[in-house]
């Protein structure tokens, strides 16, 4: 697997995805149409009154559309991550002394970085047309550069193991029908919901912007979801090192 991210893009990845999102929305420096009005424009045949309540109907509609993206994109990272421990999840290190193959991994080998692309296109509802190309562009090809990285460590800890479920279940994009039998693992919920409070932000601040219509506000919920995630990060690394003390 030649296509595969270097161990200090797994390490940075959280920063390298937040690049990926300020650059979508700096494009708006090229393109200043947004996403959401370009596609009511189109809805509507191309040219419509931009001043009519049908018009500002579909804006908020294709909002609500980002937001329930951006809402399916957090529930499947919170029932992978009810399986997958939060501390691995979010750990700097890679893990591949561990197979999960419960819950959403009977489905897609995956399930945390579909999450994330369904949490980049849902975003890009906010970015310019060109911003919302480059966040779902450019998530999808980091992410597969991340999963290429993650499945070249599991087949070597793993080996055949990993070979069968490798075989079995789909990389990316999930089958309807469980691919392995379950294992009898029983999912952490509280954990899982926890370990992606930043997600749910997410979702909750695309909600409250689709109601308000005050990017203020968006962003003040966006941001209180990145102080939560530091503040996980703070008491992850805390119990780390009491842990090895």
């Amino acid at each position: 697997m030649r296509f595969q991210a270097t161990e200090l893009e797994f390490r940075i990845r959280f920063w390298i995805i937040a690049a990926i999102f300020a650059l979508g929305f700096y494009a708006y420096g090229i393109d200043h149409v947004n996403a959401s009005e370009a596609l009511s424009r189109l809805a509507l045949g191309g040219h419509p009154d931009e001043n009519s309540a049908i018009f500002g109907r579909w804006i908020t509609g294709f909002f609500a559309l980002g937001t329930a993206i951006v809402a399916i994109g957090a529930f499947i990272r919170t029932w992978a991550g009810s399986y997958l421990h939060s501390s691995i999840i979010h750990d700097s290190a890679l893990h591949g002394e561990q197979l999960v193959a419960d819950g959403p991994y009977r489905h897609v080998r995956n399930p945390l970085y579909l999450g994330n692309v369904f949490f980049a296109i849902g975003i890009g509802f906010l970015a310019s047309r060109i911003g919302l190309v480059v966040i779902s562009i450019g998530m999808l090809v980091f992410v597969w550069r991340l999963i290429g990285r993650e499945e070249t460590t599991l087949l070597q800890s793993q080996g055949e193991s990993y070979r069968r479920y490798f075989a079995a279940v789909p990389r990316l994009i999930p089958s309807l029908a469980a691919r392995v039998p379950a294992s009898g693992a029983r999912a952490d919920w509280a954990d899982g919901f926890t370990g992606e409070m930043f997600m749910w932000a997410g979702a909750a601040a695309m909600l409250v912007l689709t109601i308000t219509r005050s990017i203020v506000y968006f962003w003040i919920v966006l941001g209180a979801g990145f102080a939560i995630y530091f503040l996980q990060s703070w008491l992850r690394s805390r119990k780390k090192i009491s842990r090895a003390a």
